[in-house]
């Protein structure tokens, strides 16, 4: 994988805005599924262009507060306001008919590209996260960290504004999962989105992100906000991020 960052891609159309106020504005946002309360009062401000990793103990709601952003439940209590957003979920949803190329470049397609246009886009975005000639591969044939690459990429290329990724690097091997940090930071550099990441990793938030909200266990609540300085990705090794994700683990043990 190449992991020049400076000069990235395009990836898809001009990001969509809001006219005013935040990318994402949650307030007093509650959620039930059944008798289960998932969400017990989450208040989040996400400015346009800023990356907020959201971390937190396993099954406390982090991927159900990605779903109410992009729209795909409704909150049982609050209110949610957000541009347009691409989600990444956990598993990659490829087509399983549709070669890497063609699953990539499908947003594209529902924009009204034709086939070979939108290919021609898709190209070389495959080719920079280490996909070259696997074009016409099936998602069958992809290992799991190339799938996920690939709908890495889908998303990059729905020109949404807003992008929310639920462990989009879970399923990669350490040295390529430091290529696409690398990676992801030169395309929001180039073309800045308003990113909600959702991971485990701790270490990889704080390379991410511009700030880090630790949730509680259910009813999740934001118990903690770090704002990490410096320009991304970052160095895990650096003494600020050392002490960051002290304080990060503290406030996951302290859940």
């Amino acid at each position: 994988m190449q992991s020049n960052t400076t000069a990235p891609a395009r990836v898809g159309p001009p990001p969509e805005h809001t006219t005013a106020g935040a990318a994402v504005q949650l307030v007093r946002v509650h959620h039930r599924l059944g008798e289960v309360e998932v969400l017990g009062g989450i208040d989040l401000a996400v400015a346009h262009g800023e990356t907020v990793a959201l971390v937190g103990p396993s099954g406390c709601g982090k991927s159900t507060l990605l779903e109410l952003v992009c729209g795909l439940q409704a909150p049982s209590a609050g209110r949610v306001d957000t541009e347009p957003a691409a989600l990444l979920p956990q598993r990659d949803a490829l087509l399983p008919w549709a070669d890497a190329l063609d699953n990539a470049a499908l947003p594209l397609r529902l924009q009204g590209a034709g086939r070979g246009e939108a290919r021609g886009t898709a190209a070389p975005l495959l080719a920079e996260l280490g996909l070259e000639g696997f074009e016409r591969a099936r998602p069958h044939e992809l290992s799991g960290g190339m799938r996920q690459r690939v709908a890495v990429a889908r998303a990059l290329l729905t020109g949404r504004g807003l992008l929310c990724l639920d462990e989009p690097f879970s399923a990669l091997d350490a040295i390529t999962r430091a290529d696409t940090h690398r990676w992801l930071a030169g395309v929001l550099a180039a073309e800045p989105r308003t990113v909600l990441l959702v991971t485990h990793d701790v270490e990889e938030a704080l390379v991410l992100a511009d700030r880090v909200c630790v949730l509680s266990h259910r009813p999740a609540r934001i118990v903690t906000e770090l704002p990490i300085p410096g320009t991304r990705p970052r160095d895990p090794a650096a003494d600020e991020l050392v002490a960051l994700r002290r304080a990060a683990l503290e406030a996951l043990r302290g859940c």
